[in-house]
């Protein structure tokens, strides 16, 4: 089952800004090593699951993983060949917006060479263009 979240108290939500870089959440906080957004979108909540499986696919059991972003925008879509007006449509999925320098999933207790190769992996299921960094050695 995709990400959402439990309970919400407004289901339907603005489209709101996503303008900006990431002022929080642009730090590996957790693990070793990230992936980092190096652009904007609305990332749904099948895409973060696509990139999660290739990601633990890959570990194997091995290491842990943190998923640092969430599903927690709603957004509605009219149905096609449908005219102006009559309301807002209903409720069609889940979004994360995603900025500039957000990182997405971090890993460690595995070596930096399959923690590379599991976020180039999940890197290849995402919509936007991705960084892969470390705790330590900032890529700039």
């Amino acid at each position: 089952m995709a990400m959402q979240p439990a309970r919400v108290k407004f289901r339907k939500m603005h489209r709101g800004s996503r303008t900006g870089i990431a002022r929080s959440g642009h730090l590996v906080s957790f693990g070793e090593y990230g992936l980092m957004a190096l652009e904007r979108c609305w990332m749904d909540s099948k895409q973060i699951e696509a990139a999660r499986v290739a990601i633990a696919r890959n570990m194997k059991r091995k290491g842990k993983m943190w998923i640092r972003v969430f599903p927690q925008k709603s957004f509605t879509k009219k149905p096609l060949e449908t005219r102006m007006g009559k309301g807002k449509a209903p409720l069609e999925g889940w979004v994360a917006v995603i900025r500039p320098a957000n990182v997405l999933f971090e890993v460690d207790g595995i070596t930096e060479a399959e923690a590379r190769e599991s976020m180039r992996l999940a890197a290849t299921k995402l919509p936007i263009k991705t960084k892969f960094i470390s705790r330590h050695h900032v890529a700039a």
